[in-house]
């Protein structure tokens, strides 16, 4: 638990140990723990070193508070990681400086073969200081989107995540849900008839973009750098991502199956999610498989919906259902 602040397992040990018996010895610790003799005066050199630990006249060791010890331990690292950002940034700098003086291999990277593309997948996301922005199509060749490990680490940098979905990747088996999960987690989704291309864009710093099979069968792909083609994709990408369709979906955790009928009240959470997906363009066959309804259910809480809204057609309903928020999740008004 402790190795992000540079203690080594041992330390922890020993530290954790003197938390409950303070002023004990070195030998006692070591006969507690199972350690020998040195693993145990090393891991006290060092916890004294760090600040953890006091040592007395008597060579007695007592743990120091963890609130100001380890405090001060974390201060200290997150002191460090702020240089660290700066250095990055002056790194950064240096790099695109000398990229931009630079050969064209200096700004475009092949890369070829699945777990290649995996792994830059991940680096890119990880590179983002601002924000990630990404075309989404299937199939997914090299990571499918539950697996995408770095999205919610970035998340949680306070990286801003930006996704158009091509309208056929919403018949993927899962995707609704974890559509549903990268909107709870504050990822921007919209819906578009048609994308030209895989893409991740990182800042405006790194691009990846998959491209069709090599002719011995693998996938490829291109890492562009600075460059005024990496320009034009965040041109490309602000285009499709303006005339897109938002896609908002309820945020429960319900199965469909558990939520109710419809109330006096508006729809309920399913049928929100039906009327965001239709909004979207997605099929009725698509809607129903994706949450789990029959066609014959989606149709009859169709035409409940239009009953409520005194509407007739499902263009009047969508029409209603964007003027009175019932695509937005958890905003549910009076019908009329």
């Amino acid at each position: 638990m402790l190795d992000v602040l540079g203690l080594e397992p041992d330390d922890e040990q020993v530290y954790r140990a003197l938390l409950g018996r303070p002023d004990s010895t070195a030998t006692l610790l070591a006969d507690l723990l199972a350690l020998t003799q040195a693993q145990a005066d090393k891991s006290l050199s060092r916890l004294v070193a760090w600040g953890l630990v006091i040592r007395s006249a008597d060579e007695r060791f007592t743990a120091a508070p963890p609130a100001m010890a380890l405090g001060a331990l974390i201060s200290q690292r997150r002191d460090g990681l702020r240089a660290a950002e700066h250095a990055l940034v002056t790194f950064a700098e240096e790099h695109r400086a000398a990229t931009t003086a630079g050969s064209i291999d200096d700004l475009i990277e092949v890369v070829t073969g699945a777990d290649a593309i995996r792994h830059r997948y991940l680096q890119v996301q990880q590179a983002a200081r601002t924000q990630v922005r990404t075309f989404i199509t299937a199939p997914f060749v090299a990571l499918p989107p539950e697996e995408n490990t770095a999205e919610p680490m970035a998340l949680g940098r306070g990286v801003r995540f930006r996704a158009v979905l091509d309208r056929a990747v919403l018949a993927e088996p899962g995707i609704i849900h974890d559509a549903i999960d990268s909107l709870r987690n504050g990822v921007r989704l919209r819906v578009a008839d048609q994308l030209p291309m895989k893409l991740m864009l990182a800042d405006a710093e790194l691009g990846l973009v998959p491209l069709a099979t090599t002719p011995t069968g693998e996938p490829g792909a291109v890492l562009l750098h600075r460059s005024g083609l990496l320009d034009a994709m965040d041109t490309l990408f602000e285009t499709v991502w303006r005339t897109a369709h938002p896609l908002e979906l309820p945020a429960t955790g319900d199965e469909a199956r558990s939520i109710v009928e419809l109330g006096p009240e508006g729809p309920t959470d399913l049928d929100r999610r039906i009327i965001a997906l239709l909004l979207a363009g997605v099929t009725d066959l698509t809607v129903a498989t994706q949450l789990g309804l029959s066609p014959r259910t989606l149709h009859r809480r169709l035409r409940r919906l239009m009953d409520v809204a005194g509407v007739q057609t499902r263009m009047q309903l969508g029409g209603h259902a964007v003027r009175h928020g019932w695509a937005e999740p958890g905003s549910a008004e009076p019908s009329g």
